[in-house]
């Protein structure tokens, strides 16, 4: 399993930087990329031309951006930058802008980097440790929070917490989702009908973004989360795929989770589309679960 620390070496930290606008910001952490080999300048130019033209679905929880771009020569190794901003910048994002926080991935494939995207979501997900890197001194700080070596990282999220703000704007914590998720008896009676308590998942959730390989991964954990308390994993799969991907897969799906920039992209896809404004929440994502099943 690859960690977020196997990624993210401490040379590809960063914190207070000054950045004048979200390109400067993308543009720092793809430095970041390109000094500690992951990237090149192209890459960083790559990130940049994702945001111009699918817009500023990457601002996946409020204060944090997701940096990335598709698989491509100009990735020359799996890595991850880490830039926390003097000042936080606006992205144009509806609900999660100002940004004070941005992450970049540089991806060579689909696949080495989803356990670590897994982690890094529910590490950004739990309240404590956002702020624990909000405030965190030093770049070697940050990667000893990140690595987990601080303790029970995410304790209070797996004890019902639900997640707060991202780790980049600092903003207060959430509310307890213990009303949404407490009800887990509630939701389990109300299990897809064609589902067999002792069959394989029967219904498939497609989460999407615009490459399929980074906000849709933190929004299939999110989701995953709300379905493991629920004790629909059996019934239900999560599928993380990209916008050309998804309309192809569509009618293997009873949902389409997704950005606001993104439902816009995909239009009529013949299943309903569920937009999501942060990615990192279970509260929300089990509010759009509800609504989807009607529970």
């Amino acid at each position: 399993m690859v960690a977020v620390s196997d990624l993210l070496p401490v040379e590809a930290i960063r914190l207070d930087v000054v950045a004048e606008d979200w390109r400067a910001a993308i543009r720092a952490a793809g430095d970041l990329l390109v000094a500690t080999g992951s990237g090149t300048d192209a890459y960083t130019a790559e990130m940049i031309r994702t945001v111009e033209d699918s817009g500023p679905y990457i601002v996946l929880a409020p204060g944090l951006a997701f940096a990335h771009a598709r698989p491509s020569p100009a990735v020359l190794r799996t890595g991850m930058a880490w830039v926390r901003l003097a000042r936080p910048v606006e992205f144009g994002h509806e609900t999660n802008d100002p940004v004070g926080l941005v992450v970049a991935l540089a991806a060579k494939d689909a696949t080495a980097h989803t356990d670590a995207m897994a982690s890094l979501a529910r590490l950004l997900a739990d309240p404590e440790t956002a702020e624990a890197l909000r405030v965190a001194p030093t770049p070697t700080a940050v990667r000893v929070i990140l690595a987990g070596e601080t303790g029970e990282t995410g304790a209070g999220e797996a004890a019902g917490a639900a997640p707060g703000a991202g780790a980049g704007a600092g903003a207060g914590a959430g509310v307890g989702a213990g009303a949404g998720l407490g009800a887990g008896a509630e939701a389990a009676a109300a299990a897809p009908a064609s589902a067999s308590a002792a069959g394989p998942a029967v219904h498939k959730i497609l989460t999407v973004c615009g490459n399929g390989l980074g906000t849709s991964l933190f929004l299939k954990n999110t989701l995953e989360q709300v379905l493991d308390r629920w004790g629909w994993s059996r019934y239900v799969s999560v599928e993380a795929t990209d916008t050309i991907s998804a309309k192809g897969k569509a009618s293997e799906a009873v949902a389409i989770l997704t950005s606001r920039e993104i439902a816009k992209t995909l239009g009529d896809v013949g299943v309903p589309v569920r937009v999501v404004d942060d990615f990192t929440s279970t509260t929300e994502a089990d509010r759009v679960l509800r609504d989807t099943y009607d529970v």
